[in-house]
This record gives C-alpha cells, structure tokens and sequence, in this order.
C-alpha cells in the first residue's frame, strides 16, 4: 500500500477512517522517542534499533535535523519510520515528503490529523480526557498517544477510560520506562509503549550505538515478559 506521494505504508492493522494503523507498528509493543540533534547519527541509530529488535522510531520535530533524519532512517530496509511532536499540516508534508509513515502529535488538532489522514499515513493524536477521546472518533480515530501519561495518570487513567471507551486503543508516552512498563503493556486497551530510556540522547551524541542496541534488547525483553 502506497500513500499519496509513493511512500509504502506499513501494512494490516486498525483503520482510522480509512487509513491503516498497522500491528507492525507495534510488534514488540514499545515505539522509540527519538531525539536527534544530527541528521549523521541517524543512519547509525536506525541499525542499532534493528539489532535491538526494534524495528520502529518516532523521529521527534523537537529539531531541525528531524526531516533529514526521518528521509536517512527510512531508507533503511525493515524499520518503520515515524514523525513525532508534529504540530501543525506544514510538518505533516515535510515529514511525509521525507519519508515518515505514520504521524504522532502530542495534542488533538483536526488539520493535523486530516493532513496525515488526506496523505495516506496513520496518525497518533494526543488525546486524555473523555472530550478529547470523543472528537478522537468524530475523526474516524480508534488509536491515539495518551500524553504525558505520568501526568494525566498513567494506567489507572487509562484503565478507567477504557470502560467508556471500550473501542480506543491508547499507546502511552512521558515518564514511561523500563520500571513501570508493565503497567501499561498488562492492559488490554494499550497495544504499546511510547518512550526513549533505550535511545538517550547522550548516547547517541557520544556515537555509542552498541549501548542503544544493549538498551534495546532489555526493553524488548520486558515488553515480552507482559502477557497481553
């Protein structure tokens, strides 16, 4: 399946309004926060998550190296190559146009989520109040990024959202780690984890890829021992 400008998206999975939210997304049930200051590390990092067992990154538009990042880690064959902290339909194009196939915004703006929905990318909306969850599916959206969840409540949060949304899938972002990731991964309404303790930022400015893959693979190991 091709989007809008030629780009293949990731195959199988949820539909919001028309457009796939694929389970490849979320294989191993954790997605990267990628921050890069560098466009040059890009390429390095990208591999070390694949050798972690990650095959998955949000590349966050916190920088100006972030579309040349994206445009860098998705020619890398297997990783799939997302674009996070997008704000406005201007950063949607620049990350489509560079290769990202899914789009995640911290907040709920509707010509964000239509500009990612009228290109032919799944997108991930900051949603983490009832109203919110409800203009959500006015959208067509049954995934969004519950952020910052150790803010709004984390997984008692989200558990009680569930009840009245019993059709929404959250994927919680901020204050995730390695320490309470099973909180989250043991609910039934989160198909996976936002977080970067297994891409930090130092490390990766310091060009210690083998430490991020060493990171990597504790993570996929502790997503794995959560039953679903």
């Amino acid at each position: 399946m091709l989007n809008t400008l030629g780009n293949r998206l990731p195959s199988v999975g949820n539909r919001n309004n028309g457009v796939v939210v694929s389970d490849e997304m979320f294989s191993v049930r954790i997605v990267p926060v990628v921050v890069l200051h560098d466009a040059h590390d890009a390429e390095p990092l990208g591999r070390a998550l694949m050798a972690g067992g990650l095959p998955v990154a949000e590349v966050t538009f916190r920088t100006a190296a972030a579309a040349d990042s994206i445009r860098a880690m998705a020619a890398i064959e297997g990783l799939i190559v997302g674009a996070g902290t997008v704000l406005n339909p201007a950063q949607v194009e620049q990350a489509v146009s560079a290769g990202a196939q899914f789009i995640v915004s911290p907040g709920l703006r509707h010509d964000v989520v239509l500009a990612a929905q009228a290109a032919g990318v799944p997108v991930l909306p900051g949603a983490v109040t009832p109203s919110e969850i409800m203009a959500a599916q006015e959208l067509g959206l049954d995934t969004v990024k519950f952020f910052p969840a150790n803010v709004y409540g984390g997984a008692a949060a989200i558990k009680a959202l569930s009840a009245p949304f019993g059709g929404m899938r959250f994927v919680p972002t901020g204050g995730v780690s390695a320490s309470n990731i099973s909180d989250y991964l043991s609910l039934g309404c989160v198909p996976a984890v936002g977080g970067s303790w297994m891409v930090p930022v130092d490390a990766i400015r310091e060009g210690a890829f083998t430490s991020v893959t060493e990171l990597c693979r504790d993570a996929v190991a502790a997503a794995a021992a959560v039953g679903k």
